[in-house]
């Protein structure tokens, strides 16, 4: 019978000798040979007085996000373990190879989520290639996951639970429990933070004095600027005009805003963040149907503030809580509320359509001013995305913005930030607006390249940039645009520009799709699948695509378009398509702006 020990590629002498050793020796030995494995120089016999060195493990922090709010964990992280003296590298997801993960020893991913319960577009190949039919073997890899989201969506965090549950059923050790933040995330990130550096330090400590720490890899690709979230510009509105006919049937504007000695400067795909508030009708309502007079003080995030003043800047009047919508069943006596509260389905649907003003009329009760306050999501800045170049308008940015009807109680209410822009700021006021960077949504370094923008609606916006920054540029690219609304002739945005661009040989292919023009209704995806030859042509010379708009419905209708032309004309299988559209992402072919 062969010796159990005949299989190992080390003498048996050796494994007889190395079993007589004590714990501490092992440990010490265990660490010369890793390092020594990685080419590190160690002396062994400097560190002989028993003290057992532990190789330093390399960390990689991935940030995955879509606002700024997970890059800034994913730094604050990054800051205190190089602050401990660790081999941590930092990067965006964006310039992120997946197919290096399985390679990686510590992992600790910041992320958001977005849209239906997906990462930030800058995670999606990640994501895709972990849930994908070759995703890795996970064995050896340790990770941690911090989830940022918003609990008034019905998969919050969605993206976090994903990354730590699989990266967990592919053989990675969790070092830590995963944590969800909502909005006010500061507090509870803080607090990961702190025991990701305690766990990490005892883990990937290594010999204080040992190899030298690589610098910390930051990959973010803009500049700070004097503006931002935190402090805004105080902007002039310069412009605002219609862009739709009477018949239309809802308002969408083009805004221009007055940068000037501001300094700030933007690119094509940026997104500008505009700061907003309430309107003091919807507010006096608000306090009228809540018996409340608007004077009362309460505790809001800066100190004391009076509710009508935290209704008006600080709360977002459109968008409940599912747990506000509990907590004002319990005491609202209504029969058909607690039904409502106790389906999710119904609970759902009920918070997608009904502002605070609606819910505060179908089922009237008093309230507490701290106790609205206190159940109210706070009312963030809203992005848009620019739609103009630099090159062109100068110290100017403007939008294209269609304004939110939102009905309840028989009345038509506003959005907050659409309805400031659109109907309530007249030229020569004043707006708070920072430039937002998305380093996802860029024009081809090559000016040769060929592009194909889809963007229906008001996604259209960053088009108008792109067209305006490729004729700056003489850019020799071809250029083809794929555009729906309701109607060719109320709603065509921008329609004198783009004929333009068109007799200037600039833009060289429009595809257009009018869902009410005709008896069958027509979408920009529709259009794809009747373009497929010409669309696979571009594709294989080298084009660009991008997509801009609604997050739920348009953009995953456009992308199983793309995908059946991947496939019937690139006679690949489902998956081999998949695989080929996140190659795409992965070299920047593929960019999507939705929301």
């Amino acid at each position: 019978m062969p010796d159990s020990n005949s299989s190992l590629p080390i003498p048996v002498q050796l494994v007889e000798q190395l079993s007589s050793l004590t714990g501490q020796q092992k440990a010490l030995l265990a660490g010369y040979l890793w390092a020594e494995s990685q080419g590190a120089s160690v002396g062994i016999a400097d560190n002989i007085s028993g003290l057992a060195i532990s190789p330093k493990r390399k960390i990689t922090v991935i940030s995955v996000s879509a606002t700024g709010n997970a890059a800034g964990i994913a730094k604050k992280l990054t800051e205190r373990l190089q602050n401990e003296s660790l081999d941590v590298t930092l990067t965006n997801a964006s310039n992120y190879r997946a197919r290096q993960l399985p390679k990686e020893d510590i992992v600790v991913i910041a992320t958001s989520t977005q849209g239906d319960g997906e990462p930030p577009e800058e995670g999606i190949p990640l994501h895709s290639y972990l849930f994908g039919k070759k995703a890795p073997k996970l064995e050896g890899v340790s990770f941690a996951v911090i989830g940022l989201g918003d609990t008034s969506y019905p998969l919050f965090c969605q993206a976090g639970i994903d990354f730590d549950t699989k990266l967990g059923e592919l053989g990675g050790e969790r070092l830590l429990d995963r944590v969800d933040c909502d909005l006010d995330f500061e507090a509870p990130s803080d607090a990961w933070i702190e025991k990701a550096v305690v766990t990490l330090k005892e883990l990937a400590g290594g010999n204080p004095t040992g190899a030298n720490t690589e610098p910390t890899t930051e990959i973010f690709g803009h500049t700070e600027t004097l503006y931002n979230k935190d402090n805004p510009y105080t902007a002039t509105l310069l412009n605002s005009h219609p862009l739709v006919t009477d018949n239309a049937g809802r308002t969408i504007s083009h805004i221009e805003i007055d940068l000037d000695e501001s300094g700030l400067q933007y690119q094509v795909g940026d997104a500008l963040g505009v700061v907003t508030n309430n309107p003091g009708e919807v507010v006096g309502e608000i306090l009228e149907c809540s018996g409340l007079s608007g004077a009362e003080n309460i505790n809001g995030r800066t100190g004391s503030i009076t509710i009508r003043e935290a209704l008006t800047e600080e709360c977002d009047l459109n968008q409940l809580l599912p747990n506000f919508l509990k907590d004002y069943a319990d005491t609202a006596s209504n029969k058909e509320l607690a039904d409502l509260v106790e389906d999710k389905g119904k609970l759902r649907d009920f918070q997608a359509r009904t502002p605070l003003i609606g819910l505060l009329n179908k089922y009237p009760q008093e309230l507490e001013a701290q106790r609205l306050y206190d159940g109210l999501k706070g009312l963030a800045p809203r992005l848009y995305s620019i739609a103009s170049s630099q090159e062109e308008v100068g110290e100017e940015v403007h939008l294209c913005v269609g304004v939110v009807d939102i009905e309840a109680n028989g009345k038509i209410y506003k959005g907050s930030a659409s309805g400031l822009l659109g109907n309530r700021l007249e030229e020569g006021e004043e707006v708070q607006v920072f430039v937002e960077p998305n380093l996802r949504f860029r024009l081809p370094s090559r000016g040769d390249a060929p592009i194909i923008m889809i963007g229906p609606g008001t996604g259209i916006a960053p088009f108008r940039a792109f067209m305006q920054q490729r004729n700056a540029d003489d850019a020799e690219g071809k250029n083809w645009l794929f555009f729906g609304n309701r109607n060719y002739r109320d709603d065509f945005l921008y329609q004198a520009e783009w004929i333009k661009y068109r007799d200037n040989e600039l833009l060289n292919k429009v595809s257009l799709a009018w869902s009410r023009d005709g008896e069958k209704k027509v979408y920009v995806q529709d259009k794809i699948r009747e373009e497929a030859d010409e669309f696979w042509r571009w594709l294989e010379q080298g084009a660009h695509i991008y997509v801009c708009g609604d997050a739920f419905r348009m953009a995953k209708d456009v992308e199983k378009a793309i995908l059946e032309v991947i496939s019937k004309q690139g006679g690949k299988d489902e998956d081999d398509a998949v695989e080929y559209l996140n190659e795409l992402r992965e070299t920047d072919r593929y960019q999507r702006d939705v929301y």
